[in-house]
């Protein structure tokens, strides 16, 4: 590849290699340039052969008409070195092609490729050449062949299109000596790409303090596959102040540089943005001119591949081989400054004032100094003085747990003893313990234990200022150097632990950090607090941006470790030339820190004694005891309560349990660790548990990051942030201390199962949250979801928050289920076979149950089988018909005594020799009306029926043998007989002939006068021959 360079151009990478080509001009390869070199020549050659009155010959090509240029390298790894003309230039007679050097050749650091001999000469004086290297350490806007791509990362708050303006404006941002990342939450790279002709390194300084981002580092190849260079992907985090340094190989061919940036958003807090500056590229192919340094920089020798920033009150211009002073009376300059600036008249914001430690006389001065450096004048008529030093006012009193022995400084108690800081310290009385901390609340000189410093990321102008004064009653930031100084105040304290008579006490608490504080701005200015465990990294907890009034803050500690904690002002992110907000400041009025191993006590609190012992001797009380106020010893507290971390005196420190909850010696929390220091350093070692990043809670939150979003190769996670360390309670309400779950919040539970709450609280309070967090989690019965379950959030609130502080959860499980019972299933019998019959237990569906009592075994019973009901069956049939059997014989039998005593009536009748006259008629005839049919109400069985027929008929029998030819008793008793038979009918319409062949000859004849009655002996025969037939 062909390229050429002729010096950097403000803003732009510096030492640019010959193989990065520039903006608006082709490669020397492409076919412009081609048809540029061929057409010179053609001109040349027909300019000689055709020549015109109007053309003149070309002049011949002087050096300065040309310059020369390597042509591609070929497979063998040579090339040819040619020469190009110069823009706008026409000559003739250009040099011809040479064989130049092999492919991998470069020159060495101060040195640069003299093509006309194609040998390495030393860089002039005013110059600098990395050799084989570029260098990018001018940011004053986006060097060439640099760019930003911004994403969103697609996360619960939704893709990218659903923000109002997404991430059109998130970029790396040129801040003069360095580059800063963006501050949102989008996802930004910073893309370099180079074409290296022999294996290299890139190498960049960098500043990466707040965890909250997500800085990573990697390489592509031309087919965008990303290198083997994992161990190098993840950027260590630095400490305030400091840049770090990060190195990466790199292997012949094209590589695409990213330096990638995720900033994670937690509440309203800033993040603070990754710095990233003298980026430098080696192993391209070769240098052909050194660079003059740039302004504000020189070089005084020969073969140099740097240039020295020039010093405080010098400048210097492009190419400079020194700096030259600037007039010390009227201007100043800065560090690296290209010119020098007129000295302005001197104000109020260009001095301060501190108090003196105090004398013997116990009196302290209020001083005033000008800021330095300084840079006013107070020569001129509208500037003021420095005011008159030296005013003694009395000096404050000693902070809490220090005493003053009649010297000019403070001095802790000594063990076992405490003071306010007005008196000397006195012994604690028998039965109490001192409360050992620190509390800061006089500021007449800085405590052993803190300090102060300033750093700028993009100078060194108050390296070595104090960046906060003491000031009485407060302890304020400090002028610093510029307004965008970091003004650094710590704290150290070696660890913490609970006094002897809060070991029983429940929760993980082990003590906290307060201080009260005020800021006041006229700008962007932001205070951070931050902490440092066992001196491995340090994390943003908490920040306020703008003026805020005066309030207090506490952070709770939760493990015994070495802490630092600090806090940073800093006035504006801009750079500035000039001051303008120098009074803008922060005020912290007092820090307690409780618990402190190595503290001081301002006061003594009550301990246990023990049961054999006297004096002043503390013991621990066992885990849930109090101290009984009278006798002062530990006693245990009531059941289903549970010992405060606050209190441990009387009775009144036993808080009872919550709903559904009961007192226990054990607690169960869970261990939540920041991932991301798996990626950095190993802190977590086998068998430790010293881990930086861990918090033990109910109830935890991390921003995770999958592994298949944006390229991560693993899941990663922010620092973990504490929802729920202490139990409320448990109940089916959905209301508990101000906890409230609205019904509509989330879907309604498809069985009458109520839901079960359960709620939490964390006592870390923040600027948002006052009063803490508080976290609800409501178990639902759900059989399908076995094991641990399902854990979703509120739609309406798609990160479990709609506040911020009060955070909501539904967990369906089958654990959540209540506990079986023997009305959760019902029986199914089987058939009966051969002889035996089974019983099986089944859960009633669907199953809203779990664990609990059993199914049952299966039961198997003796039966009857089917044949039993058939011999039930024959013999109900068998009973039937004998009863038939003896209904029939029992007719029949009476039917004999009938005909029996009719045979009697009748021979009876023909002894008389009554004559008796044929009938007329006893049937219906044919069409005729049954007009005598008689038809009765009461219904009566058959055998009752048949019963009274019988005894009927035989009573009309009697009658009429006794008196047969009594022609009126027998029609009557005929008639009375007919008529009381419902469904019979006599048939009347056969003639007297046609019964004469059917009467007996020993009828007996009646009496002349008697005719009648041989008419009815002939309807008896008639009837009882049952010519009475049923219709």
């Amino acid at each position: 590849m062909l390229f050429r360079s002729r010096g950097p151009v403000r803003g732009r990478g510096r030492g640019r290699p010959a193989e990065a080509p520039r903006r608006g001009r082709s490669p020397p390869w492409s076919p412009a340039w081609i048809c540029c070199w061929a057409l010179a020549g053609c001109q040349a050659a027909w300019a000689g052969d055709l020549p015109s009155a109007s053309s003149r010959p070309l002049p011949p090509c002087q050096e300065k008409d040309y310059h020369f240029e390597y042509t591609e390298c070929d497979s063998s790894g040579s090339r040819w070195r040619v020469a190009i003309p110069n823009s706008a230039v026409d000559c003739s007679g250009l040099p011809d092609p040479v064989r130049g050097k092999e492919c991998t050749f470069s020159c060495a650091s101060g040195e640069y490729l003299e093509m006309k001999n194609q040998v390495c000469s030393k860089c002039g004086e005013g110059t600098y050449s990395l050799g084989s290297g570029i260098k990018f350490d001018e940011w004053d806007e986006l060097p060439a062949g640099f760019s930003n791509i911004a994403t969103f990362m697609d996360t619960v708050v939704g893709p990218s299109d659903s923000r109002p303006d997404g991430c059109n404006n998130s970029s790396w941002i040129p801040r003069g000596n360095y580059i800063e990342s963006n501050r949102d939450d989008c996802t930004v790279s910073l893309i370099y790409a180079v074409h290296l002709k022999k294996s290299g390194y890139v190498f960049f300084e960098y500043q990466y303090v707040d965890n909250n981002i997500f800085f990573e580092f990697f390489i592509q190849n031309d087919q965008c596959q990303e290198m083997d260079t994992t161990t190098d992907k993840w950027v260590k985090l630095t400490d305030n102040g400091e840049w770090g340094s990060h190195s990466v190989m790199l292997k012949s061919g094209t590589n695409i540089l990213y330096w990638r940036t995720t900033g994670i958003l937690m509440g309203s807090k800033a993040v603070k943005p990754v710095l990233v500056k003298n980026i430098t590229i080696e192993g391209v192919a070769y240098t052909s001119e050194c660079f003059p340094c740039k302004p504000g920089t020189f070089s005084n020798k020969p073969g140099s591949f740097n240039c020295q920033v020039c010093p405080r009150n010098t400048y210097s211009e492009k190419g400079a081989k020194e700096c030259i002073r600037c007039k010390e009376d009227s201007q100043f300059s800065e560090e690296g400054s290209s010119e020098c600036t007129e000295r302005p008249p001197c104000t109020t914001k260009d001095y301060f004032q501190i108090h003196t430690p105090c004398d013997e006389e116990g009196k302290t001065q209020i001083m005033y100094k000008w800021i330095e450096p300084k840079i006013c004048r107070e020569d001129l008529t509208d500037a003021i003085r420095l005011p008159p030093s030296g005013e003694k006012k009395d000096c404050p009193p000693c902070n809490p747990g220090f005493y003053n022995n009649g010297s000019s400084s403070c001095h802790p108690c000594p063990p076992g003893t405490f003071s306010d800081g007005t008196k000397d310290c006195r012994p604690c009385p028998a039965g109490t313990e001192p409360a050992l901390g620190f509390e800061y609340k006089w500021w007449n000189v800085l405590p052993g234990n803190m300090k102060t410093s300033c750093f700028n990321v993009g100078n060194s102008k108050c390296d070595g200022m104090n960046g906060w004064e003491v000031a009485g009653d407060h302890i304020q930031s400090g002028a610093g150097g510029s307004d965008n100084d970091y003004l650094i105040l710590n704290l150290h304290i070696p660890g913490f632990k609970p006094p002897t008579s809060m070991t029983g006490a429940m929760g993980s608490e082990l003590g906290r950090i307060t201080f009260v504080f005020e800021t006041l701005c006229s700008a962007d200015c932001v205070l951070y607090f931050m902490v440092d465990i066992n001196r491995k990294s340090t994390n943003v907890v908490e920040s306020w941006g703008g003026t805020k009034e005066k309030q207090a803050y506490t952070h709770i500690i939760f493990k015994n470790a070495t802490f630092t904690f600090t806090w940073a002002f800093q006035r504006t992110n801009q750079g500035q030339d000039n001051r303008r907000f120098i009074n803008d400041m922060v005020k912290i009025y007092s820090i307690t820190a409780t618990n402190a191993v190595d503290g001081v006590a301002s006061s003594c609190r009550a301990c246990a004694l023990g049961s054999e012992q006297s004096g002043s001797s503390c013991v621990p009380c066992p885990p849930g005891h109090y101290i009984e106020k009278e006798t002062n010893q530990c006693k245990e507290c009531p059941p289903d309560t549970y010992l405060s971390i606050h209190q441990v005196y009387g009775k009144e420190a036993c808080i009872p349990c919550g709903p559904g909850s009961k007192s226990n010696q054990g607690k169960k929390m869970a261990l939540c660790t920041n991932n991301i220091t798996d990626f950095t350093v190993k802190e977590i070692v086998a068998g430790s548990d010293d881990y930086t990043n861990l918090v033990g809670a109910f109830v935890c939150q991390s921003t995770i990051i999958p592994s298949e979003s944006k390229g991560f190769r693993a899941a990663l996670s922010s620092q973990s942030i504490i929802l729920a360390d202490t139990f409320l309670g448990v109940t089916v309400e959905t209301t508990l201390q101000n906890i409230n779950i609205k019904e509509d919040m989330f879907p309604v539970p498809p069985s009458q199962i109520p839901d079960v709450h359960f709620f939490y609280k964390s006592s870390t309070t923040t600027t948002s949250c006052i009063n803490g967090r508080s976290t609800a989690v409501k178990m639902r019965c759900n059989p399908t979801k076995s094991g641990a379950g399902v854990i979703s959030v509120p739609s309406k609130c798609p990160a479990g928050t709609c506040d911020g502080c009060t955070f909501y959860f539904l967990w369906e499980s089958a654990e959540a289920c209540p506990l079986c019972t023997e009305h959760d299933f019902h029986e199914i019998e089987g058939a009966c076979k051969r002889g035996f019959q089974e019983t099986l237990y089944v859960w009633n569906e669907p199953k809203w149950c779990i664990k609990g009592i059993s199914l049952p075994e299966k039961k198997l019973a003796t039966c009857e089988t089917v044949d039993f009901w058939l011999k039930v069956g024959a013999g109900v049939g068998a009973f039937t018909a004998v009863l038939l059997v003896a209904l029939t014989c029992y007719f029949w039998k009476k039917n004999q005594k009938l005909e029996y005593k009719y045979s009697k009536l009748v021979m009876t009748t023909n002894s008389k020799e009554c004559e008796l006259p044929a009938a007329d008629s006893c049937a219906i005839m044919e069409g005729e009306d049954n007009e005598e049919e008689v038809v009765y109400s009461n219904k009566q069985s058959l055998l009752r029926k048949l019963k009274s027929l019988a005894t009927k008929f035989s009573h009309w029998i009697n009658s009429a043998l006794k008196d047969p030819c009594n022609t009126k008793r027998q029609k009557r008793n005929l008639t009375n007989f007919s008529t009381e038979k419902k469904g019979f009918k006599l048939r009347k319409d056969l003639p007297q002939d046609t019964f004469a062949s059917d009467i007996p000859v020993n009828i007996p004849q009646c009496p002349k006068k008697s005719g009648n009655n041989k008419e009815i002996v002939y309807l008896l025969y008639f009837f009882l021959t049952s010519r009475c037939r049923e219709s």
